[in-house]
């Protein structure tokens, strides 16, 4: 989820402590400072405070993850049944392996969109060749309309499919075939439609809400002369499950932890209520649970509903607000300013870049908690790279301490939303899940590139699911699974019989 602004924490961006100020002669604050006075106390308390509320002992690691099965349970039954809308992906299609040919992937999630080509040789030779290419959007089609963004996009592939040759070919008498990743709301309706319901991150593209985003696609591909359709529309969540799966059978559920989250997950068709009989057969199919939403049982601190009353959607998506990327670096950021202004925890002022929301970065918690020097001078360089803070060592020691604690509780609480899946998953199929080797496919840059944050959540589900039932749990990193997967379900969901 995207934060477009947010107000600071404390004061205004010209809060400064006057000179005088100190912990013998109290603090004080310029006029546009949002306490005029106020007496200095120690740093001590302050992150005592946000150790213990962001604490997550056993207990509440269970309640999190029983909460979020019940959750799951809920969006199941019925349509705004619970905070997780647990969507149909129409993926009842998952790679095999058989698949031969080749496919193109489309992904659209951002300011630039991502085209990918792949030679599928079937169970032998699997992927025979790979290309992609990356295209920047400019500005003003993020701004433009409907027509100019597809037509510009399908212009994209047009130039992208002009450049195949060598291991690339298509079979006789086919039209390509494409699986398109659209990372935007869509009230999807089959496999290969879907209802546009708002654009997101920036884009404020007229005339395609309430339309169907793969007519528009392939109605822009024809006008490109481009002999090309859309056989799968997909989230990344499901793409990035497909591609794992692809490679292994056993992966069940996929995970993505990085600017923000969401997961997906196999469910089994007569385990969804809410299809009311829609189904004849019985069968399988990835529902998207869009668990950034899920609210229940976390342990939030006041700088969490600070920056949540400050951010663009108040209320909403409180467990990404909590476990993802983007906002890690900015609940710390508000802990900084607090003590900085309380308890004097960077000397008698407060740099103005400070008091800038999101200034600090996911990235910024990640190398801070690397250092292992004896005077912590990455993160001293980091504070003032980034936010202008001088420091000295007992201050980065606090820094080194309250992002610890910030990744902590994500990292913990990512771990037990996965727990909580499998849980659900485990209690319908009797015995399935636990007692055979589970795999949970993980993407995205948190995920990878957060090296304590990571192992806090492979330290949780191992804590809720106890030595021996965690064994059969593998937890593996998918990079960039979600770009070939989109191919693979074009592939699954082919118009034309596979040659087997």
């Amino acid at each position: 989820m995207l934060v477009a602004s947010a107000s600071p924490a404390v004061g205004s961006p010209c809060l400064r402590r006057s000179p005088g100020g100190g912990r013998r002669g109290g603090a004080r604050f310029g006029m546009t400072a949002a306490r005029s006075a106020a007496p200095l106390v120690s740093v001590a308390p302050i992150l005592k405070k946000l150790q213990k509320e962001c604490a997550t002992p056993l207990p509440v690691l269970r309640r999190v993850a029983d909460a979020m099965a019940a959750d799951m349970r809920a969006g199941l039954a019925a349509d705004g049944g619970s905070d997780l809308k647990m969507i149909l992906s129409y993926v009842d299609s998952l790679p095999s392996g058989n698949e031969k040919g080749l496919f193109y992937a489309l992904d659209l999630g951002g300011t630039n969109f991502r085209v990918l080509r792949v030679q599928l040789g079937g169970k032998e030779d699997r992927v025979l060749a790979t290309e992609f290419d990356q295209v920047t959007i400019p500005q003003e089609l993020m701004f433009g309309t409907s027509e100019e963004l597809f037509d510009f996009i399908a212009s994209g592939l047009a130039k992208f499919a002009d450049k195949e040759g060598g291991k690339f070919h298509l079979l006789p008498g086919r039209k390509r075939e494409i699986g398109f990743t659209f990372s935007f709301p869509v009230k999807q309706i089959s496999i290969d439609s879907g209802i546009l319901i708002k654009w997101t991150k920036g884009f404020a593209v007229s005339g395609t809400a309430g339309k169907d985003v793969v007519a528009c696609l392939n109605e822009a591909m024809e006008r490109q002369g481009l002999n090309m359709r859309v056989s799968a529309l997909v989230n990344d969540t499901v793409a990035t499950l497909a591609g794992a799966r692809y490679w292994d059978n056993d992966v069940m559920v996929a995970v993505i932890l990085g600017t923000g989250t969401n997961a997906c997950y196999v469910e089994r068709t007569d385990a969804i209520p809410k299809l009311d009989g829609h189904v004849s057969t019985p069968g399988q199919t990835i529902i998207n649970t869009e668990w950034g939403a899920f609210s229940n049982g976390l342990p939030l601190t006041e700088f969490d509903r600070e920056m949540d009353a400050a951010s663009i959607n108040p209320g909403e998506q409180i467990y990404e607000k909590t476990i993802s990327g983007m906002y890690l670096g900015e609940i710390v950021r508000r802990a900084l300013v607090r003590m900085a202004e309380e308890g004097a925890l960077f000397g008698k002022s407060i740099p103005d870049k400070l008091l800038t929301p999101f200034l600090l970065r996911t990235p910024d918690l990640s190398a801070m908690q690397k250092d292992e020097s004896d005077d912590l001078q990455k993160v001293g360089s980091v504070l003032y790279d980034v936010a202008g803070v001088e420091s000295n060592l007992s201050a980065r020691k606090v820094v080194v301490e309250v992002c610890d604690t910030i990744a902590k509780r994500g990292g913990r609480l990512a771990g037990a939303g996965i727990v909580g899946i499998l849980q659900k998953m485990e209690e319908d199929s009797k015995g399935l899940i636990f007692g055979k080797r589970t795999v949970v496919a993980m993407d995205g840059g948190l995920y990878e590139n957060y090296s304590k944050y990571r192992g806090y959540m492979h330290g949780a589900v191992t804590e809720l699911l106890g030595i021996e039932l965690s064994r059969n749990v593998v937890i593996e990193h998918s990079k960039d699974g979600s770009g070939i997967g989109a191919a693979l379900l074009a592939a699954a969901n082919s118009n034309y019989e596979h040659d087997f």
